[in-house]
């Protein structure tokens, strides 16, 4: 509703508000009387969905075709025929059909669509032929009405339709009639009269906000999906079988505009519920979001975008005022369902850390370690670990190998391993203790470099290929958390060096559970160190 009502040209604080006590929306009864609520809600469908939908890509792919041809680049070929078959097969939809012939009385140039269902768009025709089609075409397209009715048709069989069916313009029955007649009827009058009627003798109360309603207003929850359950057919859930699952025309208003709640992001949409006021509820679901729209067009980049949004929503809360997060996700697909899962305090803490903040915002900028053929999305995967309450070893093991066969990647590993120690102090309490606690990994990582630097000078090489099985054994102790058979390829290491083997070791073995995360923790900073990872490195910096 806030979301609709800022596109509108309604005024904030006079027309709609958030009250004193940030826990409640209000509208000035008045505005509510007058307003123009189909118009309203279509116009904020339509910017949500817009840049997202079917329309958009057709149009993408006509601006495409255009450039191509005028820029002398266009051949006929597989990935031009299936640009033209891309246009053809979606712009003849059943559903496109359907929608233009509510409106081809209302535009210019129907004629440009009527064409187009008698001759398809062709390779086969000349460069100027197609060009002056498709120019028509995107004129035709672009007029406000082919906008908003083509967009809806893409969006309430995509999007809608994923929260609440059969009613309205989602009634097979309706298919072909026009959308805002229907949703005039179905929604926006019932809520005007509603609101303009006293219920001083109304019996039946919502089920949602507990207002009174006559019999003849109530509207069953049922049409929202995963909800309720067919109330005519299926009473036995109720008790005594009577049913109380009716909405006030006023909730079943905001009900209907649920999808404009959620943000999508990749195959998800997503609702971050911060519940402890009205305007953290909207600014943690803010629609105002520019790099999204290029980077949803991107299969592997959706993701990312998805977790870099939820982070910067945990964080722009006060360190002070920390509590649990629901996050609500629901599939884009006909069969999901709806999802819940909590950012738990402790996780929000771990986010908070300066430190991690940092190594996240670097694993931002470049995401992505070829590992073999495949690629690791490793931002993606660091911040599941830590929603989920998983740690990072098994992450950078993974890395650490992968380094043994490219040079590239040892920021990235260094990074997770920093995530991962900070994740532990946190978890520990031990936030202020910085000095002591990261001297000692530190003292261990510089202790595995300058043992590096000694082996290849005595070497007399600049490669390390001399280390690599070494640091292979080292890897799979530590992925079995193997204490003995650690310490002993590093003894035979450090002999054959003739260093002293620094204390640090000691403190890597024992039974507590402490020294076994102590192993973990100084056993990779170590390896890390034999790999090559110091503050002089170019790459780390």
């Amino acid at each position: 509703m806030k979301y609709m009502l800022d596109l509108s040209e309604a005024e904030e604080n006079k027309d709609y508000g958030i009250s004193e006590d940030e826990q409640n929306l209000w509208l000035d009864r008045q505005f509510a009387e007058h307003a123009d609520w189909t118009d309203l809600a279509f116009r904020a469908f339509v910017k949500n969905f817009g840049s997202s939908s079917t329309f958009q890509r057709v149009l993408d792919t006509i601006d495409s075709i255009l450039e191509k041809i005028e820029t002398g680049n266009w051949k006929t070929g597989k990935e031009e025929k299936e640009a033209l078959k891309y246009i053809n097969d979606k712009l003849l939809s059943n559903s496109y059909q359907a929608g233009f012939s509510n409106i081809e009385m209302d535009v210019e140039t129907p004629e440009v669509y009527r064409d187009l269902k008698k001759k398809k768009l062709s390779d086969k025709e000349t460069k100027e032929q197609l060009k002056e089609r498709l120019e028509a075409l995107k004129y035709f397209l672009e007029q406000p009405l082919c906008r908003e009715t083509f967009i809806m048709k893409s969006a309430i069989y995509t999007y809608i339709n994923r929260f609440w069916d059969g009613k309205c313009f989602l009634l097979r029955s309706n298919a072909k009639k026009d959308m805002r007649e229907l949703f005039e009827k179905e929604f926006s009058n019932p809520l005007r009269n509603y609101i303009m009627s006293e219920h001083l003798k109304a019996k039946e109360l919502c089920i949602d906000c507990g207002m009174l309603m006559d019999a003849k207003e109530k509207v069953s929850i049922a049409f929202m999906k995963d909800m309720a359950d067919d109330l005519t057919r299926k009473r036995s859930a109720f008790w005594n079988c009577k049913v109380d699952a009716w909405l006030c025309p006023l909730c079943a208003f905001v009900y209907a505009l649920s999808p404009l709640g959620f943000q999508l992001f990749a195959n998800k949409f997503v609702f971050i519920n911060i519940n402890d006021s009205v305007s953290s509820l909207i600014k943690a679901n803010s629609k105002k979001r520019k790099a999204n729209i290029q980077a949803e067009k991107e299969e592997g980049e959706r993701y990312t975008v998805w977790f870099a949004r939820i982070l910067n929503t945990v964080l722009f809360e006060k360190t002070g005022e920390l509590f649990n997060i629901q996050i609500i996700l629901r599939g884009v697909r006909a069969e999901d369902k709806y999802m819940f899962s909590i950012i738990q305090m402790e996780t929000l803490k771990i986010l908070k850390n300066n430190t991690v903040q940092k190594g996240l915002a670097c694993l931002g900028k470049y995401p992505y370690i070829k590992i073999g053929n495949d690629f690791l999305n490793v931002h993606e995967t660091v911040v599941l670990n830590i929603l989920q309450y998983r740690n990072q070893y098994a992450l950078l093991n993974k890395l650490m190998r992968a380094l043994l066969d490219t040079e590239n990647g040892l920021a990235t590993a260094y990074c997770v391993y920093m995530i991962q120690i900070w994740t532990n102090r946190v978890k520990q309490g031990k936030e202020t203790e910085e000095i002591t606690y990261m001297g000692n990994s530190i003292s261990m990582r510089n202790n595995g470099y300058n043992l590096r630097t000694d082996i290849m000078s005595a070497k007399g090489t600049d490669k390390d290929n001399c280390l690599r099985g070494t640091i292979y054994q080292l890897l799979n102790a530590l992925s079995v958390r193997d204490e003995k058979r650690f310490i002993d390829i590093v003894i035979r290491m450090y002999n054959s060096s003739h260093r002293l083997m620094p204390d640090g070791f000691v403190y890597m073995l024992g039974t507590r559970e402490q020294d076994k995360e102590k192993f973990l923790e100084y056993g990779y900073a170590f390896v890390l160190g034999l790999q090559g990872s110091h503050p002089d490195n170019k790459e780390e910096k």
